[in-house]
């Protein structure tokens, strides 16, 4: 005999073996106990989740010759025609092949005739949605007023598509995911059916991967004991033919990033590709572990809602330490847009790798949300005693021969007014020679002239006044000057809020280059 699929071989025949539907299946034998048996019906949601099964089930209950409790018995011949697929009085439709008036047309003329045998003519019309305009409309006044002896049941998983019209003379019942418990719960009683040996773990990741539907995880499930036949089914081995990628390598991979060490999350890619694993589910499923992390660090109660391993946990908990919210987000953000993306592209694994860079680069990303991120690792470095200036700026040029030849150099001569003109004239070009950062600091300040060689710098803010104070920020902006003017100005730094110098007006920047700069005298 030839081998059954085991999604066909284990298929519900019954409403009680159906899985994760218990608000449909409820109501329908309630229906069909009470004889309140509706004429249209629509069964939304994604593949694999039962709409196909249960109408078939409910087209057996309803002409069963003895329902038990709203259930087909399964023995008569009604259910056995049905069940092998000769009945006439159920009638399967793939709308998807039949989108034509025509099709819809033989429907209408069809439904004149009452059931040879039995008591409902059950049309079961599947993916609906892809009936064309002219076929939802030929539909339109049969699904209105069909004879009492006709029922239709019509399946999608795009309800959206389907006209407001038709949608209005159905009973709608939306199908829902099924959760990973069930479907690892009902693997393992088909694993024990079928005298396999299943890790937990296996069937758990298996569920997981399925996405909420029961046939996908019975298909891989039928694949992974295909591949390892008469061997104990392990994490191991369903990762290794799924081409997935143990949670132990996104931990790895999220270290080397936080550390930004680029060379090793580099490595631990061309692992991935070397060993053939599917790219576009190693950018889904590190998504995911990064949603997990953030779901951590946004609550102290998340452990339940977590699908993880207590190992696993534990291990997310100690990265989720590590990690601020708003770098997570911008990591999510970074993947989730690669996930997009990837599906259709001919160089996955450059696109993987241009992502990592981001992440570990974030300067090289000119989203806003990159900000924080830029100051944590110039934070970072300055901790380190790393140079955070360009090399092309003069103060953190050379060698230490070149420092001491430097620091030998006789003092710059006092700039006179007309310097002080000259840098307030050429103040654009000035910042624009700082480090980004300064430069974003100053971006908003305003220039007072106060006389000699003194140029006052009001910063937006007091917490930009103290970071352009620092010694080291005001030494870098000083010897930008020094190097375009070749005279030592006196800066003097204020805020908006802490002016000493009200009585002096500030320069407007637009005017500066066509007009004179008046110069308080002391």
């Amino acid at each position: 005999m030839s081998y059954m699929a085991l999604y066909r071989k284990f298929r519900p025949t019954e409403f009680d073996d159906v899985k994760g539907q218990e608000h449909i299946v409820t109501t329908l034998k309630n229906q069909i106990k009470a004889e309140r048996i509706g004429h249209a019906y629509l069964f939304c949601g994604t593949r694999g989740t039962g709409k196909t099964t249960v109408a078939k089930i409910f087209a057996k209950a309803v002409n069963c010759e003895q329902p038990a409790v709203g259930n087909p018995c399964g023995e008569c011949a009604a259910c056995r025609s049905i069940a092998a697929g000769t009945s006439m009085n159920v009638i399967e439709i793939d709308a998807a092949s039949n989108t034509g008036v025509d099709n819809i047309r033989e429907i209408r003329d069809e439904v004149a005739y009452s059931p040879t045998e039995g008591r409902y003519k059950v049309y079961i019309i599947d993916e609906v949605h892809m009936l064309s305009i002219g076929a939802f409309n030929a539909l339109l006044k049969t699904l209105e007023e069909p004879p009492s002896y006709v029922i239709f049941i019509l399946a999608t998983t795009e309800a959206h598509k389907i006209p407001t019209t038709i949608l209005s003379r159905c009973q709608r019942y939306d199908f829902r995911r099924i959760t990973a418990d069930t479907i690892t719960a009902r693997m393992e009683e088909l694993t024990r059916v079928e005298g396999v040996e299943a890790e937990e773990k296996a069937l758990r990741y298996i569920a997981k991967a399925a996405d909420g539907s029961m046939r996908d995880a019975l298909s891989l499930l039928d694949q992974c004991i295909a591949f390892y036949l008469d061997q104990e089914l392990t994490y191991d081995h369903v990762l290794e033919v799924l081409g997935a990628v143990d949670t132990a390598v996104y931990s790895a991979l999220l270290r080397s990033t936080l550390d930004q060490n680029l060379p090793d999350v580099m490595e631990q890619i061309e692992k991935l590709v070397i060993q053939g694993k599917e790219l576009g589910q190693f950018v889904t499923d590190f998504t995911w572990y990064l949603r997990n992390l953030l779901l951590l660090k946004s609550s102290d109660h998340m452990e339940d809602i977590l699908d993880v391993s207590t190992e696993n946990l534990m291990q997310l908990k100690e990265e989720a330490l590590r990690i601020e919210s708003d770098t997570l987000m911008r990591y999510i953000r970074i993947f989730s847009e690669l996930g997009g993306r990837i599906r259709y592209a001919t160089q996955k694994r450059v696109l993987v790798e241009v992502a990592f860079i981001k992440l570990c680069k974030p300067s090289m990303e000119p989203n806003t949300d990159g900000l924080l991120d830029r100051i944590r690792a110039l934070e970072k470095q300055m901790e380190e005693g790393i140079a955070a200036m360009p090399a092309a700026l003069p103060i953190y040029e050379g060698d230490k021969a070149q420092e001491k030849k430097r620091t030998a150099e006789p003092v710059a001569p006092k700039a006179l007014p007309e310097d002080v003109r000259l840098v307030v004239k050429n103040w654009y070009n000035v910042v624009n020679q700082l480090h980004p950062l300064l430069r974003t600091y100053l971006k908003d300040a305003k220039l007072k002239a106060l006389g000699d060689n003194r140029l006052g710098i009001l910063a937006a803010s007091s917490t930009k006044e103290e970071f352009i104070k620092d010694p080291g920020h005001l030494s870098e902006l000083q010897a930008v000057i020094l190097k375009g003017t070749g005279k030592e100005i006196a800066l003097e730094i204020a805020s908006f809020d802490n002016d000493p110098y009200e009585a002096i007006g500030e320069i407007d920047m637009n005017q500066v280059i066509h007009m004179e700069i008046e110069i308080e005298e002391e």
